[in-house]
């Protein structure tokens, strides 16, 4: 039994995409992102709609539906709009500078630590104590977001450290005389 997926993904104008097989590529505005799909899973294109179907309903096959789904919109929706993180610097003394293409952060650390930007992620520093990060795969933006969130995560006490703009750090007493 074939079952449709219940949320087809419409395809903005400007949007190329090429279903192969195994292989989804999406080419838009802003670049081009390809995604292999397990074989299992079928992903069509009907005019300016993908559809992604599964073969049965067993447990594996909904799981794999929704993530391929979920994959292929990212996609989608990446080269068109892109991804951005913020993340918050707190701390006296922290900051973030640009070096050319690479962040460069300063965390109360005897030396700085740089990070480099892959290809395809950019970032910008308008402030020093923010960094935005900016993309068209949200997987690898947030995978930089928590490689630089990990050089120095929040601390409990005094909340020292780099967060994600908008976390709830859970700050502790300390201690009592």
């Amino acid at each position: 039994m074939s079952r449709i997926g219940r949320k087809p993904i419409p395809v903005p104008a400007g949007v190329t995409i090429s279903v192969e097989p195994d292989v989804v590529r999406v080419h838009g505005p802003k670049g081009e992102l390809t995604e292999r799909v397990h074989r299992d899973i079928t992903v069509t294109q009907d005019g300016d709609v993908l559809t992604v179907t599964r073969p049965t309903d067993r447990g594996e096959h909904r799981a794999l539906h929704g993530l391929t789904r979920s994959l292929v919109f990212n996609m989608v929706e990446g080269v068109t709009n892109g991804y951005t993180k913020t993340l918050e610097i707190q701390g006296v003394g922290y900051r973030a500078a640009l070096k050319g293409r690479d962040l460069e952060l300063a965390l109360g650390y005897s030396h700085p630590v740089s990070i480099k930007a892959p290809d395809g992620i950019d970032f910008e520093v308008p402030i020093p104590t923010r960094i935005i990060i900016r993309g068209i795969s949200k997987q690898v933006v947030g995978e930089i977001a928590a490689t630089i969130r990990k050089q120095r995560p929040p601390e409990p006490y005094k909340g020292k450290g780099i967060r994600y703009e908008g976390e709830y750090v859970a700050r502790k007493v300390g201690k009592r005389a």
